[in-house]
């Protein structure tokens, strides 16, 4: 069960790889902000894989909660500073 777990966090590296090359090539704006929420969401997925390949899933997710949250806010504040700022 581990090596399932350690491949499959592999495949979402390379799956996060190609969304940051959506955040950098993006053809717009708000396809770079959904990129960045994407590459936040398999972040969060990938520290809850940790957490099970460590066999210490309470504590990886008490930090995969934090980070959602971090990434949630963040991505309400890149919203809404280009929607004050024209941009979408």
């Amino acid at each position: 069960m581990l090596d399932f777990f350690v491949w499959t966090s592999v495949a979402i590296l390379f799956l996060v790889l190609l969304c940051m090359y959506r955040v950098f090539r993006g053809p717009g704006v708000v396809n770079r902000i959904v990129a960045i929420n994407i590459v936040g969401t398999k972040t969060i997925t990938i520290v809850l894989f940790i957490g099970l390949i460590f066999q210490k899933i309470d504590f990886f997710t008490d930090i995969a909660l934090v980070y959602a949250l971090i990434n949630f806010i963040g991505v309400l504040a890149f919203s809404k500073y280009f929607e004050k700022k024209g941009v979408v």
